[in-house]
């Protein structure tokens, strides 16, 4: 005798901004969504304090309750939202065909639609000091956090376009910006390069890498490094901005869906549709260049679209041939 194995019709799995509403958008469209949350139930905002630019939020909202409240929202429409991880999954390249899914917990899933919203993880130094003080002025997110700066002098850690992009996007909100770059060069683009030096409340800080970040409750300053000479600085910072890069959380998937050379999964046109049929990338896993909640949100909106679609097109099919 063998255990009966679970048939959803939709799997969304992922928990933040994108999942919840690939979530409520499947849920009123009768698909029956079954979430997995991942290790981190809500995704990045949980990370994040205050949420002032998501629309509808005139006084703005902390990170964790919105996703609480995003959760409420799907689940009030018939989502069933489960705490768990999905550690392996085996795609069917077919049109129509089932997906299967295997959980932490050791069970496994046939899926006739996946949405994924696995998202992507900001890359960190990995400092101590760093870890206990985001949230209290350590960030991976200029554009989201950058207003609670305004007039406030910042530094920000990369040497990429990200970098330059996001140290120039804080210079027009704080009264100074110090960009540590780690080699004697930034890797970022010729123009972007010229817009950093040509910023004038932007200094940049080549050769140099962050000991410690200072203070107990929020950032207080940075003790800085020559990693060429040795030589110590501390300086006077009330926040402190990561632009190192993401990393995709794709790897379960990888072999099967197609990715680009950092991880990405590469959707096709204006969909979330992925090589797979039936299968669907939604949020920052399939997005490196926005990168926020409201921009999430809204690719989940389409993937709940493009697999109440897809269902729709196989059930149909079937129907003919029968």
């Amino acid at each position: 005798m063998t255990d009966t194995v679970e048939r959803i019709k939709c799997l969304i799995i992922g928990s933040g901004p994108a999942g919840y509403t690939a979530a409520i958008y499947a849920a009123r469209a009768d698909m029956k969504p079954i979430m997995y949350t991942g290790m981190e139930p809500g995704g990045q905002l949980t990370t994040t304090t205050e949420v002032d630019n998501f629309p509808g939020y005139p006084e703005g909202i902390d990170g964790p309750t919105m996703m609480i409240q995003l959760q409420q929202q799907a689940e009030r429409f018939g989502t069933e939202v489960r705490m768990g991880m999905v550690t392996s999954v085996e795609l069917n390249k077919t049109h129509g065909g089932i997906h299967k899914v295997e959980i932490d917990n050791g069970s496994t899933l046939e899926a006739e639609s996946i949405i994924i919203a696995t998202g992507a993880t900001a890359k960190y130094l990995g400092l101590p000091s760093e870890q206990r003080l985001r949230g209290g002025g350590v960030s991976a997110c200029a554009v989201c956090d950058g207003f609670f700066f305004k007039g406030q002098e910042v530094a920000i850690v990369g040497g990429g376009d990200t970098a330059a992009e996001e140290s120039t996007y804080l210079a027009n909100i704080c009264s100074k910006v110090t960009l540590l770059v780690r080699k004697g060069e930034m890797r970022a683009s010729k123009a972007m390069q010229h817009r950093v030096n040509n910023t004038p409340n932007l200094e940049v800080k080549y050769f140099t890498e962050i000991e410690e970040v200072l203070g107990d409750q929020v950032v207080e300053g940075l003790r800085l490094v020559n990693n060429q000479t040795g030589e110590k600085e501390d300086i006077k910072v009330t926040g402190l901005f990561i632009a190192i890069g993401h990393k995709p959380n794709t790897e379960i998937f990888k072999g099967q869906l197609e990715m680009d050379e950092t991880g990405y999964i590469i959707t096709k046109g204006k969909s979330t549709k992925t090589n797979i049929p039936g299968v669907f990338a939604s949020g920052d896993v399939q997005d490196k260049e926005y990168r926020q909640a409201i921009t999430a949100a809204g690719t989940g909106c389409m993937a709940a679209l493009d697999a109440e679609r897809y269902l729709a097109a196989v059930e149909s099919k079937e129907e003919v041939e029968a």
